[in-house]
């Protein structure tokens, strides 16, 4: 399965949280799966760590994430960004949420997030123990 990886799944890992378990174990499972990363959600982690002056804890998740583990970042163009505007009326979603949507519509993938607002559009998504479970 094709599976772009939200923000959220990532900072549960990152920041040590109470799902970071599930989002460990659906990061082990590159062999029965193709993750990909927006750009929008690397920068957003990397601005997140930045602030908080973890540069190091930035460049390990670079490494061991896409370097290493071969998660794959995907962009949209400027030509996107009037779906982007459409998803964010059409659904009640936020500019994060709607450039994730497009993107997993664009690129034809499967949303993983905790991210309940997904539930409002045709796209939906899963969580980490929903993928698993498959």
């Amino acid at each position: 399965m094709k599976l772009l990886i939200d923000t959220n799944i990532f900072l549960e890992i990152i920041l040590d949280q109470e799902k970071a378990s599930d989002a460990k174990t659906l990061l082990t499972k590159a062999d029965e799966h193709t993750f990909f990363i927006s750009d929008y959600s690397l920068h957003s982690i990397g601005l997140l760590l930045f602030r908080q002056k973890l540069h190091d804890i930035f460049w390990q998740f670079v490494k061991d994430m896409m370097l290493n583990a071969g998660i794959t970042a995907i962009s949209l163009y400027t030509e996107d960004m009037e779906d982007v505007i459409d998803a964010a009326r059409r659904f009640g979603l936020d500019f994060d949420d709607a450039y994730q949507y497009v993107v997993a519509g664009k690129y034809g993938l499967t949303i993983v997030s905790f991210d309940g607002d997904f539930d409002r559009t045709e796209l939906g998504r899963k969580i980490p123990s929903q993928i698993l479970g498959d």
